[in-house]
């Protein structure tokens, strides 16, 4: 697996970004789904990493035989803070590995930023439970909503002290 700092252009990419809105949309109410679009990651203070079952991804794009295998972002609250955004599988590599993998790659680039904190939102039931699992296993605690957010039944809110 590797995983790069992406632009968002690659078809492969925009397709699972919007299969993650999509899904969100389908599983929380509208005004609990929180998942940024194209145009979200496309900010200035988000970066977008993906990663790839192929092991030579050259910097002008990606070779045809390459899958995506899943993708997940960094979003700066502050020069102290950090956003998790747009964790996102792709469903023929689910339980593999990939989510842990991208995780583990957000954090060390968290570390290496100077970032003191990791926080995260997302949704609850059934269909989060694996997400929740992950994140507890990564060391990510329960906290109260951060940036904004509002607390609500539909999210739950995750912090790392790094």
């Amino acid at each position: 697996m590797r995983i790069v700092e992406d632009d968002l252009t690659h078809p492969a990419v925009i397709d699972l970004l919007r299969l993650h809105l999509q899904r969100m949309q389908e599983q929380s109410p509208p005004e609990s789904v929180f998942a940024l679009d194209l145009d979200g990651l496309r900010s200035p203070w988000v970066t977008l990493w993906t990663a790839w079952d192929d092991d030579v991804v050259p910097a002008a794009g990606v070779p045809a035989a390459a899958s995506l295998m899943g993708c997940g972002a960094l979003k700066e609250l502050d020069a102290r803070h950090a956003e998790v955004k747009s964790m996102r599988t792709a469903d023929a590599h689910l339980r593999r590995g990939v989510a842990r993998a991208i995780l583990d790659h957000l954090v060390v680039v968290a570390r290496t930023r100077g970032y003191e904190r990791l926080s995260l939102e997302t949704g609850t039931g059934p269909a989060f439970e694996a997400s929740h699992a992950l994140y507890e296993r990564a060391g990510f605690v329960p906290c109260p909503p951060f940036a904004g957010y509002a607390d609500t039944t539909f999210s739950r809110y995750f912090t790392l002290v790094l």
